[in-house]
């Protein structure tokens, strides 16, 4: 696993706001004026590339790197301590990977937003991460100002996504022949799991799909799942749903529907408060769930 690289990367991270600015935005000023630096704490288990990073960090306006930790259960007590704004965390790590220690910030230090950093993005990771509570998913090829930008960008309300990651899930949400997740800790063999240190992020390209829809409830238990799109969407805004997941852009859905990108952003906005969805990767997932590509 490699420390960002300075070399620039051919798509920069996408955002997954309703309207992502075109600046990273500053953090919140303090009483004097000044602007005050996103709060970072990076986890990863092997040392040249944990400090690494912090140093890269270090040197870039607007963010300040408050702690490092070698594995997840050192990351939930560091945040406890330090109280970051940002954890970068690594996915796969010995004892407590960067999923369960994803699922462990957000219980024990909710405001702490997670964004796992990583050189592979196998699709199953990606999904369980957002699943546990991450916002962002991004790899290690980044150069250290992008890298910055997106952790400003994530304190400030943005989801952030590699530019191909994103082209993956929105091309393993629409696959005709998905059948459910691999499960990572399940049996080795034909038909168990792949180990991502073995695939390397490459170009994007088809790969199996990973999402699925919610299983049933017992009997007498309550359904804490969102409503279905039949129960709590127009036909406008299921319409608009289904176009969010298959990636594109409000200015792509105002074209295809004949609306204007502020009525789009409009229905994307009632979208995710009637779903109870935080962002536009949550109102994907929640798509394919619901059989919608």
């Amino acid at each position: 696993m490699n420390a960002p690289t300075d070399p620039a990367p051919d798509t920069a991270p996408t955002t997954t706001q309703n309207s992502p600015p075109d600046t990273a935005p500053v953090a919140s000023t303090s009483g004097t004026g000044a602007a005050a630096p996103v709060r970072v704490l990076v986890v990863d288990d092997q040392e040249l590339v944990r400090e690494g990073i912090a140093s890269l960090l270090g040197i870039q306006p607007g963010v300040t790197v408050v702690g490092t930790a070698a594995d997840g259960h050192q990351a939930v007590e560091a945040a406890v301590t330090h109280r970051p704004d940002v954890a970068l965390v690594d996915v796969r790590m010995p004892g407590m990977d960067g999923i369960e220690t994803t699922a462990a910030l957000a219980t024990r230090v909710p405001s702490c937003r997670v964004v796992m950093l990583t050189t592979f993005d196998d699709q199953d990771y990606v999904a369980r991460a957002l699943r546990a509570g991450a916002v962002g998913y991004l790899l290690k090829n980044l150069p250290s100002a992008e890298l910055a930008r997106s952790v400003r960008l994530v304190h400030a309300g943005v989801a952030q996504l590699d530019a191909s990651v994103m082209t993956r899930l929105a091309a393993a949400l629409a696959s005709p022949d998905h059948t459910g997740p691999t499960d990572p800790t399940g049996p080795p063999g034909p038909t168990g799991p792949t180990d991502p240190r073995s695939s390397p992020s490459t170009a994007p390209g088809p790969t199996s799909a990973v999402l699925t829809s919610p299983g049933p409830t017992a009997p007498g238990e309550p359904d804490h799942r969102p409503p279905g799109p039949a129960d709590a969407l127009t036909g406008r805004e299921v319409d608009v749903l289904r176009l969010i997941a298959g990636g594109s852009t409000n200015r792509e859905i105002a074209s295809r529907l004949h609306l204007s990108e502020g009525t789009v952003k409009n229905h994307i906005s009632r979208i995710l408060g009637r779903l109870h969805l935080r962002d536009r990767v949550q109102a994907a997932l929640y798509a394919r769930d619901h059989g919608l590509l």
